[in-house]
């Protein structure tokens, strides 16, 4: 615990917190549950177009089986990046805030559709993102 956690001069003496760590073990796990629910809500969008009901006028009227497709590559993609996280490598950490980012965009988009869902799984992108870009190379080593 005598690691810091940043690489800056300012960081150079504090040590590694175990919360950054755990928070960051939480976030792949986190990925890997919003991926596979994402693989579930892209599945069932893609066999059955009445599944979802578009409620009011809304701009981003698209296909349900677009949608699902969306939904399930996100999901699988984010499910993979999910388990690389625990590597602690600084590639999987970078695509894991990508893959919550296009996540949390995607369910923004999918608002009318589903809408208690998709404020739930974009809440948990935003957790996934803070816990990943809270993490460093040096707390990995430790």
């Amino acid at each position: 615990m005598t690691e810091a956690m940043g690489s800056g001069p300012a960081m150079a003496g504090q040590p590694v917190s175990g919360w950054v760590k755990g928070f960051a073990s939480f976030a792949g796990c986190l990925m890997v549950l919003i991926g596979v629910f994402g693989v579930i809500v892209g599945v069932s969008a893609i066999f059955r177009d009445d599944v979802y009901v578009l409620r009011g006028d809304y701009l981003f009227k698209w296909d349900m089986t677009a949608w699902g497709w969306i939904h399930a590559i996100i999901g699988v993609v984010m499910v993979l990046a999910g388990f690389a996280v625990f590597s602690g490598q600084v590639w999987a950490r970078t695509i894991g805030v990508i893959l919550a980012a296009l996540s949390g965009i995607a369910n923004f988009m999918f608002l009318p559709y589903y809408p208690v869902w998709s404020l739930l799984i974009i809440t948990l992108d935003v957790v996934v993102i803070a816990a990943l870009t809270m993490y460093s190379k040096r707390a990995a080593a430790t």
